[in-house]
């Protein structure tokens, strides 16, 4: 059982199951692996991992997969400073779409987001500022909101695979 701070400072504990851990270190895994195999595409701002966050839409527990993953990822990056920011900016996202009630706002959710992420590009590559901001939205709303849109609207249909990732029924749009 873990303990958590919630936004109005009250503790709340979060029982979560051997299985749960052992689904979220395998989502942080794939997270990682896709990130590290699909490389010269994931660190130029088209990171497919990143369809991964909208299971955070169907079960919350799935934020510390996607930050592990993240923070894990961004070991590779050249740039310290991805660590954090990049961390920060998925942290972020990953916590708004576990808030959205509908599937499509959570997928905007990492978009509306990125300038967190395009001014670590102005600042730390000199980028021009217009370019630091629109190649990662541009990326990132291709990724996960049509991508990964998309994909997770076809499995939504798949009982199997909700069952799988032990989807909520408040979230599920089904």
């Amino acid at each position: 059982m873990f303990t958590l701070l919630n936004h109005r400072k009250k503790t709340r504990r979060i029982k979560m199951n051997t299985k749960m851990i052992i689904k979220i270190a395998i989502v942080a895994a794939i997270y990682v692996v896709l990130t590290v195999v699909l490389g010269p595409i994931s660190y130029l701002q088209l990171r497919v991992s990143e369809v991964l966050v909208l299971l955070c839409f169907y079960r919350k527990e799935y934020i510390y997969a996607l930050i592990i993953g993240c923070f894990i990822s961004n070991l590779n990056s050249p740039v310290a400073f991805d660590m954090i920011i990049g961390t920060f900016h998925t942290a972020v996202s990953v916590i708004a779409i576990s808030k959205s009630k509908n599937l499509f706002i959570a997928s905007l959710m990492p978009t509306i987001f990125m300038p967190i992420v395009g001014l670590e590009l102005y600042f730390l590559y000199e980028l021009p500022f217009v370019e630091a901001m629109i190649i990662p939205i541009v990326g990132e709303f291709i990724v996960v909101s049509i991508i990964g849109y998309t994909m997770f609207k076809y499995l939504e249909k798949n009982k199997a695979f909700m069952a799988l990732i032990e989807a909520r029924e408040e979230n599920n749009e089904i």
